[in-house]
Order: C-alpha cells, then sequence, then structure tokens
C-alpha cells in the first residue's frame, strides 16, 4: 500500500531537522574526529546524503513504472557501503555540508513527484522511503555527543 505522500514529505522533514539539531554547536574539529564507531560525524553524513541520491533516484524510477535497481543482499549493501565510504571519505567538510543539502532536495523533489506507485514501499529494496535509517545515524550521533561531552 502506498504511502501518504504529505506524510512521508512531513517525515523526511523532521528526520532532517533532528539531524540538524544534534549536530548542531559542533566544532568543524569535532565533526571530522574519526571518534564515531571508527567514522566522523561527516562520514555519517556523507553516507546520508549518498542514500539520498539513491532513494530520490529510486522514487523517480519506480513513479515512472521501472523495478527497483538497489535490491541488494546484506552482503552487497555492507560492500557498497563500504565503497560509497572510501570514495567519499576525503571530500572536505563543506562539500559534505553540500552534498547533505542537496541530496535531501532532491529526494523531497522526488517524493513530492511521485505517483502512487512511486510511494509503494513493497516495490524497494534497501533504498526503501519506510526506513528509519536517518533517524539511527541521528542516535549514533547523539549517543557519541553524550559519552563526549560535547
Amino acid at each position: 500500500m502506498a504511502e501518504d505522500k504529505d506524510a512521508l514529505l512531513q517525515r523526511y522533514r523532521r528526520t532532517r531537522e533532528q539531524l540538524l539539531a544534534v549536530i548542531d554547536g559542533l566544532t568543524d574539529a569535532q565533526l571530522t574526529q574519526q571518534t564515531l564507531d571508527g567514522w566522523s560525524v561527516k562520514d555519517h553524513l556523507a553516507h546520508l546524503a549518498q542514500w539520498d541520491d539513491v532513494r530520490a533516484a529510486e522514487v523517480a524510477r519506480i513513479s515512472a513504472g521501472h523495478q527497483s535497481a538497489w535490491r541488494m543482499t546484506d552482503e552487497q549493501d555492507t560492500v557498497y557501503n563500504d565503497m560509497a565510504y572510501a570514495l567519499r571519505q576525503d571530500l572536505s567538510l563543506d562539500q559534505v555540508r553540500w552534498e547533505l543539502a542537496q541530496s535531501h532536495a532532491r529526494l523531497l523533489t522526488a517524493i513530492a513527484a511521485s505517483t502512487p506507485r512511486g510511494l509503494d514501499p513493497a516495490l524497494y529494496g534497501v533504498a526503501g522511503l519506510a526506513g528509519g535509517h536517518e533517524q539511527e545515524h541521528t542516535g549514533w550521533i547523539k549517543r557519541w555527543r553524550t559519552e563526549n561531552s560535547f
């Protein structure tokens, strides 16, 4: 069953606000420390931007009547995430901030323009719309901030 477009847009806006709130006040040095389970906050932001881009393409693809291009096994998902991490690790913090904002805007635009088919969670692979991916990363960053008294 297709999700309600307005509710989905509100959820994506709210989860982004929560993410931005949890990183608010961190210095550039704190954002780039690789002390968050081996990643930096910047790495988490780059990861989220990468997946927003994938999701935006998926919404457009599925809305156009095509199949998901992102049906992966758990092993493939791990390999893809590792590769994307390696490719984006050296991006500047400034670029990662830009990537995060631009990819999120593309995702919101794709959702706003989607067809009911494009909102059917049953048609998605790992880049599904219904998950709590951003909330999961926000929780990790929040825990890291608390543990480090940031």
